[in-house]
């Protein structure tokens, strides 16, 4: 199989559950996607939030540049093959000082992705040292079927419906995800992974894409995505459009029809419309 991972880290990849780090690109590249990123934000008044933060690949033309970087995709083909998939993009930021953090949780938990061939490229845009609040990775969790979640909703928590896996997680037996800027961690979409808060004086920006092979499907909602490598023979999803200029009105709707698919996929049986953060 193509791809840029050694036989031994996609071995790793499979016993643990995730492989880290992966030089996706320079320290310099990923300054400048990240000043891409303050300078919206600088634009707009407040750092980036709600629907903004998601798909964000099809509202900016930088955002969908790093979803088709080969740095990071020649990675995910190692693990899921020459035909790729983007289903979406995620930011998680954490500012200085921030009491934001990430429960222990599984991805695969309201997705409804089948079957869980789902692998996220976690792409650090800062450094990301432990004390900013780095992932934390259970080795080997990906292994299980899908372990049941409680919500909380909790306003602290950056995930969408704050759920928290069922189980009693020994951190002493975790792993933490350091990384400096533009190297990315890669982790199973079954694999139990959270987050403390960012007690660090420096913000902490990190990108996640999900990426699929064409034969998962979505369960729950007729879906789209976007096809970043390949060709898609199975059609389970409406391929998305790149943007052709940042927040043009063409990339909005396409946005907004995005969201509104996902949205009806995560928060199935509350009555959310729209994402918390």
């Amino acid at each position: 199989m193509a791809g840029s991972l050694s036989d031994s880290a996609i071995a790793a990849y499979q016993r643990d559950g995730y492989y880290f780090p992966v030089p996706a690109m320079s320290g310099d590249e990923a300054a400048r996607y990240a000043a891409h990123l303050e300078s919206y934000e600088a634009q707009s008044g407040a750092p980036i939030a709600g629907n903004r933060r998601h798909k964000v690949h099809l509202l900016f033309t930088w955002a969908h540049e790093l979803v088709c970087h080969r740095g990071i995709l020649d990675a995910i083909e190692s693990i899921i093959g020459p035909d790729i998939i983007c289903w979406s993009t995620n930011y998680f930021i954490k500012e200085a000082h921030d009491s934001s953090f990430v429960s222990w949780h599984q991805d695969s938990t309201y997705w409804g992705l089948e079957p869980p061939d789902v692998v996220t490229a976690w792409l650090a845009l800062s450094d990301v040292p432990i004390e900013s609040g780095a992932m934390k990775f259970v080795p080997g969790s990906h292994k299980g079927d899908q372990i049941p979640h409680t919500d909380t909703f909790d306003e602290h928590n950056l995930l969408t419906r704050g759920q928290e896996v069922d189980m009693e997680v020994d951190e002493s037996a975790t792993v933490d995800v350091v990384m400096r800027a533009g190297e990315m961690s890669l982790h199973h979409v079954r694999l139990v992974h959270g987050s403390h808060p960012n007690q660090s004086a420096r913000r902490r920006v990190g990108l996640a894409i999900r990426y699929i092979p064409p034969h998962v499907r979505q369960f729950k909602v007729r879906d789209s995505a976007m096809l970043v490598r390949g060709e898609d023979s199975y059609g389970h999803f409406d391929l998305e459009v790149p943007p052709t200029a940042d927040l043009d009105a063409a990339a909005v709707a396409r946005h907004e029809d995005a969201m509104e698919r996902q949205i009806a996929a995560l928060y199935q049986g509350t009555d959310r419309t729209a994402m918390r953060r």
